[in-house]
Parts: structure tokens; C-alpha cells; sequence
């Protein structure tokens, strides 16, 4: 399946880095005020290759949250402390003697919630000497790659989502959490492209609506596997002042946990989205 958009951009360069999803956006500094037709053609970036990025930025908690404002309203991630200064920027932090990394495994963020994130903007504030890089998945694909036999099967199911899984990996949050649960359709209609994607994931998604777990089971870990086939992603290498920017909406992602015994530091801003359909 060709996924390749061409598009003649006026202000910005972006170069796809993987067939299925990623580019890396160039000629932009983020820490300076954006014009309206530079945001808007990030935007578009956005929208077409789900996942994009930027190198070599410089930006303060303030200038990152001014420019995730260009893209919508910002909201606090929910069971973590923001910055004492900036608290819709919430440090996402693994200590050198820390083992597990904050969510990782494959998930889209927070399906637990009844309006899951429109999108999230991370930020390299220190990383490691090497490793640490973030995997990234289409969810287009992951759909439309699906059987039409497995398709029909798959209009009208509902999955429960639950924030259960996660707090394992929430080693800045306190240690007694309310579970909180979400149901969303598990094909959900992209609300600015009209594309359908899967909307499922290994870290919040129990089970479907109307099913036990034993029955959910064999299904969602097909599923599961499906979706994050290799030609369905990109991997991205962070640097110091690397930002990434990517679609909750049809993507996964996967944060890899191989930098033991080093720190990483990482300032995100979650921006707000509508209830799945």
C-alpha cells in the first residue's frame, strides 16, 4: 500500500523518513512567534505523515507550550504533576536506577478517557548516550491492511479501555490511583481526514464490550500484533532538542526502554480531543 504524499510546501521542507508514517519537518525555529501560513502547513505535515519532527530546537517550557497552543487547547495529562512553573508541561523523567520507562510498550495515549488526546508534543530536554528511540505506527494501515471479512467483524465492536495497566510505569505519580475507564469503537473515524483507523492498544484496551476477557483475548492479541507490523512504522533517534509531534488519533507508539543506567528527560504537552466516533 502506497501511503506516500506529495505536497508542494511553500515555507517549510519535510522530508518523509520511513514509506508508512514520520517526516522530519526543516526551516523552522519553534521558539520564535510562527506565522499563520507556517502553522498552517505544519499542520498539514501533521495531518499527512501523522508523526513529524524537528532537530536541533531550543525551547523553553513556555516556548513549547506557546507553540502547542498553535494546534489546540492544551490539557493536563491525567495522574502525572505538571512543572511547578508550567504545570500543563509534564516532565516525562527516567532516573539512572530506574528499570521500567513511563508507558512502554505500544499504545495510543490515554483511551482510558472519555475524550482521549488530540495529539502530543514531546521535547528532548537531556537523553541518553544512545538508545531511548521511539517507535511510531500507522493505524491507518493497520485497518485498511485488515481482511473485509475482519473489517465487518470489527464495525460495531466497542472496546473498554482502562487506565489499569499504566500505572505501573507512572513513577512520578502517587502511589494510590483511581482506575479510570474509557469505551470507544475499536475502527474510529478520523475526525479531520474522514479516515477509519484502529483504535485499540496492548497497554489500555481489556477487552470488547459485550465480551469476557477469555473472549476478547484471541482476537485483540491478533490485533494487537497486527497493528505494529514493521512496514506499518518508523523509528525515530532523538537528539538534544528534538520535538516531536505526533496524530493520538491513528497512531501508536512504543518508547524503548534499552538506556539502562542512564537518565532522560523529556518535557511533553498533551492537546485536547473529542470523543471518538
Amino acid at each position: 500500500m502506497d501511503n506516500a504524499v506529495h505536497r508542494n510546501y511553500s515555507y517549510i521542507k519535510v522530508h518523509p523518513i520511513a514509506g508508512a508514517i514520520g517526516a522530519e519537518i526543516q526551516g523552522v525555529n519553534l521558539a520564535e512567534p510562527l506565522k499563520s501560513e507556517v502553522v498552517e502547513e505544519i499542520r498539514l505535515a501533521f495531518l499527512d505523515h501523522l508523526a513529524i519532527f524537528f532537530t536541533n530546537q531550543e525551547l523553553t517550557p513556555h516556548q513549547q507550550l506557546a507553540f502547542a497552543q498553535k494546534f489546540g487547547k492544551v490539557m493536563e495529562y491525567p495522574l502525572l504533576q505538571g512543572l511547578p512553573k508550567c504545570p500543563q508541561i509534564t516532565p516525562v523523567v527516567k532516573l539512572e536506577h530506574e528499570r521500567a520507562n513511563f508507558g512502554g510498550m505500544w499504545h495510543s495515549d490515554t483511551t482510558y478517557l472519555e475524550r482521549p488526546p488530540m495529539g502530543s508534543i514531546l521535547y528532548a530536554v537531556e537523553i541518553p548516550p544512545y538508545g531511548g528511540d521511539t517507535l511510531f505506527a500507522n493505524q491507518y494501515m493497520a485497518y485498511e491492511t485488515l481482511s473485509e471479512g475482519l473489517k465487518e467483524t470489527l464495525q460495531g465492536l466497542v472496546g473498554i479501555n482502562t487506565s489499569s495497566k499504566a500505572h505501573a510505569f507512572l513513577s512520578n505519580a502517587s502511589l494510590e490511583q483511581e482506575v479510570i475507564v474509557g469505551t470507544h469503537p475499536v475502527v474510529r473515524t478520523h475526525p479531520e481526514t474522514g479516515r477509519k483507523a484502529l483504535y485499540i492498544n496492548t497497554n489500555h484496551t481489556k477487552h470488547f464490550q459485550g465480551w469476557t476477557v477469555s473472549e476478547s483475548r484471541p482476537l485483540l492479541d491478533y490485533l494487537f500484533e497486527h497493528q505494529v507490523r514493521p512496514e506499518f512504522t518508523c523509528r525515530f533517534r532523538w537528539q538534544r532538542g528534538s520535538l516531536a509531534f505526533w496524530d493520538n488519533r491513528c497512531t501508536q507508539h512504543n518508547p524503548v526502554n534499552d538506556y539502562q543506567g542512564f537518565k532522560r528527560i523529556m518535557h511533553r504537552v498533551t492537546l485536547a480531543g473529542d470523543k471518538p466516533y
